[in-house]
């Protein structure tokens, strides 16, 4: 009789561990995607340093900058699940400068130097994961700005074209919050040549490289 007993007691504890574990194996899905998200990033670009840029802007090669700082911002909209992609659509804006200033002791054959670079596009983008978090590859097409201006000269008509420029890359979003996250983005610009002037050759076509990082508000 006891160890009849203990079969039946071990058969109601199993049972009441059965139940209570329901919920726990009911859970709900990960949400998907949402339909809106905006990032916001800090972005290092990578300016080029050649000789035929240089040439272009009527610069030295050892005035340009090579680095700098900026801001990105996007926003996508995300409409279609089909499998395991999302696909979105949506656009970004970038800004950034550089400065390269010589030191005292080349200051009388090397000038400063200020690189600017500013673009704005459309991208498709395909997307891979949850609400909870995503990894993207996504491309698309616009226009830019890119001078590089010497202290105590003018503008040149490189320095002021609007250039027609393409962008792809990739990134990810992670949301431990509901409504803000983590991303990074790594992203090219492949820049259009720029025109000539009165005494300077036009700009290469350049491709450049941005990264970025920040928070993504959905």
């Amino acid at each position: 009789m006891t160890i009849l007993r203990m079969v039946r007691a071990a058969g109601l504890v199993l049972c009441a561990m059965l139940v209570l574990a329901a919920p726990a194996l009911a859970q709900d899905p990960p949400p998907k995607i949402p339909l809106f998200v905006a990032d916001v990033h800090g972005v290092v670009p990578k300016f080029p340093v050649d000789a035929p840029l240089a040439d272009s802007h009527k610069v030295v090669v050892a005035e340009l900058p090579g680095r700098g700082l900026g801001l990105q911002v996007d926003a996508h909209l995300y409409l279609l699940h089909w499998r395991a992609i999302t696909f979105g659509i949506g656009g970004d804006y970038i800004g950034s400068s550089g400065r390269q200033t010589p030191p005292a002791s080349q200051s009388a054959t090397l000038r400063a130097v200020d690189e600017r670079f500013k673009a704005a596009g459309s991208q498709l983008s395909f997307n891979f994961g949850n609400g909870f978090g995503w990894s993207y590859i996504s491309g698309g097409i616009g226009t830019s700005t890119w001078s590089a201006i010497a202290d105590g000269s003018q503008a040149l008509p490189v320095d002021l074209a609007r250039l027609k420029t393409i962008n792809y890359g990739g990134g990810a979003r992670w949301f431990a919050k509901k409504h803000v996250g983590f991303s990074f983005d790594v992203r090219f610009y492949a820049i259009n040549p720029g025109p000539p002037g009165v005494d300077s050759p036009g700009s290469p076509r350049t491709t450049m490289l941005v990264i970025g990082a920040g928070v993504s508000l959905k």
